[in-house]
Formats: C-alpha cells, sequence, structure tokens
C-alpha cells in the first residue's frame, strides 16, 4: 500500500483545484514502456510510493510510476495507490508494445477489459474497466497528428484485454512487427506526447461503440474527422459473445455516453444489446475544426 504520510511539499496543493491526474505506468518488462522509462530518465519524485517505488511526477503534468509487473497483469493496481492520490480519481495510461498476428506496424489507443468469456490476456472475463472518454480520444488524434508525419497510421483497437482495475484507463501501443526493437522514431514520438498530457476541453458528443472490426477502423475515422469521443468498443467479432449485463456495464463505464454508435446496422440485431441505449448516427456530431 502506498504511504499514508503527507506528501512532499507542495505535492497535496498541486492536486487540489485541478483536473483529475493523469498516471503514466511503465512497465519495466514491456519493450517500450521500458525505452520511454531510459528516454525520459529522472523524473521529479513527490514523496509517496507504491511498493516501495518512488511515485514521480512532471511539472504540473502527469504522474509517473515504474512496475517491475507485466503491465496486462498488474491486477487492481489502483488500490495500492497513496490515498490522497486515489481520492482524486486519476486515469491511468498504459504505455505499451502491440502485438498481432499480422506483425502491423502502426501505434494504437484502446480500453481495457474482457467482454467475454476469455481472459487469456489479463483482467478477469466479462468484466470491463472505466474509461474516460475525452481523454483516450484526445490522445488518438494528436499523436496521430504525429505519427502521419512518420507514415504510421493511428488506430482505436476495441476493448480486448486487463488488467482489472476499478479506475478509468486506456493503453498507447506501438507496434513494429518484426523489428528487434521499437522504432526510435515512434518513442520519440510518445516521449513527447505522454508527458504533456491534459484533460481536454471537452465537447465531443461522447458513445458506446459497437460493432466492426477489432482495429475499430469506423470509429477511427469518426474520432479523427468529427467530434466523436468514445469509450468502450465492442467488436463484431465480441458481440458473438457478449452477454446483456456486460453490454449494460460498457455502457455504464463508457461515461456520458448518449447511445451507441454502430459500425453498421446489422449490428444493433444481437439480442445482447436490446434496447439498452439510443441508437446515435454519425452526423450527430460536428466536424473537427482542422489545425492550423
Amino acid at each position: 500500500m502506498g504511504r499514508t504520510e503527507a506528501p512532499a511539499a507542495g505535492a497535496e496543493t498541486a492536486v487540489a483545484g485541478e483536473a483529475r491526474p493523469i498516471l503514466l505506468v511503465a512497465s519495466e518488462i514491456d519493450p517500450v514502456a521500458r525505452r520511454l522509462a531510459e528516454v525520459w530518465g529522472a523524473v521529479p519524485p513527490t514523496d509517496w510510493t507504491v511498493d516501495g517505488v518512488r511515485l514521480r511526477r512532471w511539472a504540473k503534468g502527469p504522474y509517473y510510476l515504474r512496475r517491475p509487473t507485466l503491465h496486462i497483469h498488474d491486477e487492481q493496481l489502483d488500490t495500492k495507490l497513496p490515498p490522497e492520490l486515489l481520492r482524486q480519481q486519476p486515469t491511468l495510461v498504459f504505455p505499451s508494445i502491440h502485438r498481432s498476428r499480422q506483425n502491423i506496424r502502426c501505434l494504437t489507443v484502446h480500453p481495457l477489459g474482457n467482454p467475454g468469456a476469455s481472459a487469456e490476456v489479463g483482467g478477469r472475463p466479462r468484466s470491463l474497466v472505466p474509461t474516460d472518454p475525452e481523454l483516450m480520444t484526445a490522445t488518438l488524434r494528436v499523436v496521430a497528428d504525429e505519427a502521419r508525419a512518420l507514415g504510421r497510421t493511428t488506430t482505436y483497437e476495441a476493448t480486448h484485454h486487463g488488467p482489472e482495475l476499478s479506475l478509468p484507463a486506456f493503453f498507447v501501443e506501438i507496434g513494429y512487427g518484426d523489428l528487434p526493437g521499437p522504432p526510435e522514431e515512434e518513442i520519440a514520438c510518445l516521449a513527447r506526447i505522454l508527458p504533456s498530457l491534459s484533460r481536454p476541453a471537452g465537447g465531443n458528443r461522447i458513445a458506446l461503440g459497437v460493432g466492426g472490426g477489432h482495429y475499430a477502423p469506423h470509429f477511427t475515422d469518426l474520432a479523427l474527422r468529427r467530434r466523436w469521443a468514445f469509450g468502450h468498443i465492442l467488436s463484431r467479432h465480441a458481440l458473438e459473445e457478449v452477454d446483456p449485463a456486460t453490454a449494460r456495464e460498457a455502457l455504464r463505464l463508457t461515461p456520458r455516453a448518449e447511445g451507441i454508435l454502430y459500425a453498421r446496422a446489422s449490428d444493433q440485431q444481437l439480442p445482447a444489446l436490446g434496447d439498452l441505449a439510443p441508437r446515435l448516427r454519425e452526423g450527430d456530431a460536428p466536424g473537427l475544426v482542422p489545425p492550423r
């Protein structure tokens, strides 16, 4: 358990009155997170610890914690956070390697949990983690802007693995195929972006995304072109196993969701969805203002 004595001078006031904090969690076993930790070097410490490891923070930016555990199996990490930080309900962001059968080179952003009966890569079966649609979508957009210059694709992934947490969380991943290690260009991209993450102003229409492929191209395109933000994304494949209770959880754990956006009309026919929430239309959200 984290220490409960008073934090270092200024640490409490740095949190008080601010938007909910962001906590970057870097697994020392994961090659992307390990390389990012090397690039970041010595981040200023707070007086808080988690399992004896110092919790650190960039000035007025995210908190930062290195973990010896593989992130997908770092179950209930949030219960170990210092009570002073836990009360602020931070969002946990995990940088990670992205693996796929096709060895796809891309950058991905995705929520956590297992919609179906399997939990082969962390978490519990039919157990979902709270989402942070605004922050996750803002991260997708800024990563996509930088990755485009590198000739890399950035995409959502559907909800598909742990760890199990009770705080909002998402992964930001680099897929680098057959290369022996994460490319320095992509590492430099995340090394710049993640310490600068901050709460976005909002202004998006928020939805539960249902249907489509695992890489959620339809929802990615909508988030990058229009003011849509997604929390949980249940792929067409996952819908084959989703039961009504898990579908309700996916909606509940997508805060401020106005309803469901379907990748295609046939995706709403599954019995598990029923009349869970209103069906939203793509044109319900305005287009994004292009950056100057």
